[in-house]
């Protein structure tokens, strides 16, 4: 096995018990050589797309079209709205994530599984002078009392943008970091993201309940939505 591809199977195995039953992921590498995005993907791109910007997109794609294999699907387009978002094929929810060196996808047909969002980031600190803008302030309490906070800054913000991305299809509702405020329970590896306005259908108080998980340089994130949890 090649060194990318030890890596690969690693972060694989690190975020595949983050999802759920009936969600397939994927991995594919920016700085290799993923699959070629389908034509109709391909014009969703910015003709002034930097070449960093099209390795990462064509990636994404590359790890959805695994997600859909691994689900038994014949492989389609996943197009972009003019937010960017995914838009996802008839009797599929997804999210798709990417750093510069690692693309990510979750994939389901839709059902008992609403919504998704996931989200990869480096596994670096934050910057300090980030801290207030995307912590609350009793985020910023709890990193006070935990030994690396500016890692676990990172993850207070990754975790709010799998849970931003697993409401967003259900909602269409655009909010900032203080649109939610998480728990996080380190042991368990576990997050709840609690709505602190109304984002119909969600209530302020509603919660998206995810899972995290640190290591091979990154930190990943995800949320889920069932049936039986959408309001």
């Amino acid at each position: 096995m090649t060194r990318a591809a030890s890596i690969a199977a690693e972060r694989l195995a690190l975020a595949a018990p983050l999802v759920g039953a009936g969600v397939a992921l994927a991995i594919a590498d920016p700085k290799g050589d993923p699959l070629q995005p389908f034509p109709e993907e391909s014009a969703c791109l910015s003709s002034r797309a930097v070449a960093r910007r099209r390795s990462e997109f064509s990636a994404g794609r590359a790890a959805a079209r695994n997600a859909m294999v691994k689900l038994g699907i014949e492989p389609r387009p996943v197009l972009a709205g003019d937010d960017r978002a995914p838009i996802w094929p008839r009797g599929l929810v997804g999210s798709i994530s990417h750093t510069y060196n690692c693309a990510m996808a979750a994939v389901a047909r839709r059902g008992d599984v609403e919504s998704i969002g996931i989200d990869a980031e480096e596994g670096t600190p934050l910057e300090e002078q980030l801290f207030s803008a995307i912590c609350s302030v009793n985020e910023q309490a709890w990193l006070s009392t935990q030994d690396e906070p500016a890692l676990l800054a990172k993850l207070v913000f990754s975790a709010k943008e799998a849970a931003y991305k697993c409401q967003y299809p259900l909602s269409g509702r655009l909010f900032g970091f203080d649109g939610m405020e998480l728990e996080i329970d380190r042991d368990a590896g576990v997050f709840k993201a609690v709505f602190t306005a109304d984002q119909p259908p969600f209530n302020r108080g509603d919660a998206i309940r995810g899972r995290f998980a640190i290591g091979s340089g990154l930190i990943v994130t995800a949320a889920e939505l069932r049936a039986r949890e959408v309001p």
